[in-house]
C-alpha cells in the first residue's frame, strides 16, 4: 500500500494512464514492445502510448469516481453527471458488479469469523454519513452514496485492506474507530482531495493514528490502575 501510494504521487499520469484492450487497438504491441514502452516511452516502431490510446475508435475513460469528481468542479450537477454514458455502459456497471463481488467476499470472511465486523462497518458507516449528510445540505457539490460505496476501491478497502491485522487497531472498539476514520478520511479525499479515490491514503494516514487508537481504547487489565 505504501508502495502504491509512493507510484502514485510520484508519476501520477503514468499510475492513471493504461493501453487500450489489444482487441481494440490498430496497432498490436507484442512482449518486446511492452517492454520497450516502459523503459524508453516508445515501442519498438515508434510509437508512444498517447499514440496506442488515440489511434483506434474507442478510447479508455474514466472511472466514474473520476467522471463525478471532473464534472462537479466544471460546475455541473449530479443528475447531469449521471447521465453520462460512463454511469450506464459497461464501465460503470462494472465498477458496481466489482464491488458488490468484494462485498460478498468480504461477509463470506466475516461469516466464517476470519475478519471482525468492526473495521468495515465503521469505514462503511464513516464514508456513508457524511455523504448522505453532503447529499441534504450540499446536492449540487455530493459525489452520491451509490457512487462512494460502489466505485473506487470502496469494498475492497473496507474487507480486505484495512482489516489487515499488523497495522490495525487490536480492541473491538479501537477497530470500530479506526474504520470510522478511514472512512471519514476517503469522503474527504474524494471530495476535497486532488484524487478521485483516496482509499489508499486513507489507510496510510489511519495506520498513523492506530497507536494513539490503541493507547485510548485498549481495557484497562484487572488490578491496575487507570491510564496515566
Amino acid at each position: 500500500m505504501a508502495g502504491y501510494v509512493l507510484l502514485l504521487i510520484s508519476f501520477p499520469v503514468q499510475m492513471t494512464s493504461w493501453p487500450v484492450p489489444q482487441s481494440l487497438a490498430q496497432y498490436t504491441i507484442n512482449f518486446a514492445d511492452s517492454v520497450s514502452l516502459v523503459g524508453t516511452g516508445y515501442t519498438q516502431s515508434g510509437y508512444n502510448m498517447e499514440q496506442l490510446r488515440t489511434g483506434i475508435d474507442g478510447a479508455t475513460m474514466a472511472t466514474p469516481l473520476d467522471s463525478m469528481k471532473t464534472d462537479l468542479s466544471r460546475s455541473l450537477t449530479p443528475s447531469e453527471a449521471f447521465a453520462k454514458p460512463i454511469f450506464n455502459d459497461i464501465a460503470g456497471i462494472g465498477w458496481m458488479w466489482v464491488n458488490l463481488a468484494f462485498l460478498l467476499g468480504g461477509l463470506l470472511l466475516v461469516y466464517q469469523k476470519i475478519i471482525s465486523w468492526h473495521i468495515p462497518g465503521g469505514l462503511l458507516l464513516g464514508l456513508a454519513v457524511p455523504s448522505i449528510l453532503m447529499s441534504l445540505f450540499a446536492p449540487g457539490q455530493a459525489i452520491g452514496l451509490s457512487v462512494h460505496l460502489l466505485s473506487g476501491a470502496t469494498m475492497l478497502g473496507a474487507f480486505f485492506i484495512a482489516t489487515d491485522p499488523v497495522t490495525a487497531a487490536t480492541s473491538n472498539r479501537g477497530r470500530l474507530y479506526f474504520g470510522l476514520l478511514i472512512g471519514f478520511l476517503t469522503f474527504v479525499i474524494r471530495t476535497w482531495g486532488g484524487y478521485p479515490d483516496g482509499v489508499a491514503f486513507a489507510v496510510l494516514l489511519a495506520n498513523m493514528c492506530v497507536p494513539v487508537i490503541d493507547k485510548y481504547t485498549q481495557p484497562i487489565a484487572y488490578g491496575h490502575g487507570g491510564r496515566s
